[in-house]
């Protein structure tokens, strides 16, 4: 089973869509006047309304979606992915808990309901990478040989 593969590859469809998206603003309304402040301000917004993105949280977005297609390659590079995934959306969710954080110096947003979600994104890569199993649950099912019985 290549079950972290298929996470990858569906990060890079996933992330691909949020970090596109967060140059729509459409999809993406300006945020509100109390909002927190940050240096870079270009297309600070709220993500389909609810999650605080700007330029910079976008191209993360979006290199985290390079990173999973590229990762799609190999059962070993995927499950490498879903790790690192999984320990950077972790400190992402716990910097977002820190008001001194929780715009990573007037950088990138990370409050809100980014909060949740990236905490939630981290136990679901954390799963990929560190839960699932890497190999077969047996021999015979590598090579086949019980389907020929």
């Amino acid at each position: 089973m290549e079950r972290a593969r298929y996470f990858a590859l569906a990060c890079g469809v996933i992330f691909a869509l949020a970090g596109v998206a967060g140059f729509i603003p459409i999809i993406t309304p300006p945020v509100e006047a109390d909002a927190p402040r940050l240096v870079i301000a270009t297309g600070y917004g709220y993500l389909l309304g609810l999650f605080p993105v700007n330029l910079l949280h976008d191209l993360v977005h979006l290199t985290i979606s390079v990173s999973g297609f590229l990762a799609f390659r190999s059962q070993a590079a995927a499950r490498s992915f879903a790790r690192a995934l999984a320990i950077f959306l972790g400190l992402l969710a716990l910097m977002g808990l820190s008001p001194a954080l929780r715009t990573v110096f007037g950088f990138i947003p990370l409050y809100s309901h980014d909060i949740w979600l990236h905490g939630v994104e981290a136990a679901i890569a954390g799963y990929f990478g560190f839960v699932t199993p890497t190999e077969p649950t047996s021999a015979k099912s590598a090579t086949g040989d019980d389907l020929n019985r």
